[in-house]
């Protein structure tokens, strides 16, 4: 299944939509402009379709494949036509953009629980006013 997400004027991400291989297949090759003119037939529209990669994530796709724009589209999220990849709402204002991985990182890292997130039952959540991480308890 082939997965295509619909571009508001602004390139925000306002629904993604499932199309069959079947409806893209030129020469048994996909061909995206096929999906994105089904999809426009379907609705009866002429809307901005990107197709999205559901196994791409981080610039990785996770069955060893070709990543496809950067990271599976998702609602709210940006298409961004120069780097061609789909990037989440800036979650911080003091956040950069990872440009490998179109991931919003951090000023500083999360910090290492020697184990993981849960593990030590420790969880922090980012304070943007200090700038760091925050350790969570919970009772």
């Amino acid at each position: 299944m082939a997965h295509f997400a619909k571009l508001n004027q602004e390139n925000i991400v306002i629904a993604v939509h499932v199309v069959h291989n079947n409806e893209l297949l030129v020469d048994g090759v996909e061909d995206e402009q096929k999906g994105i003119d089904f999809l426009n037939n379907l609705f009866k529209t002429n809307d901005t379709w990107k197709q999205t990669s559901y196994n791409t994530q981080g610039g990785v796709h996770k069955l060893g494949g070709t990543p496809f724009r950067k990271n599976y589209a998702a609602k709210g999220y940006t298409y961004d036509e120069a780097r061609d990849a789909f990037i989440k709402p800036k979650p911080y204002e003091s956040w950069t953009l990872d440009e490998d991985t179109c991931y919003w990182e951090p000023p500083v890292a999360y910090p290492d629980t020697a184990g993981g997130v849960g593990s030590q039952g420790k969880h922090y959540e980012w304070n943007e006013e200090t700038a760091s991480w925050d350790e969570q308890v919970f009772a």
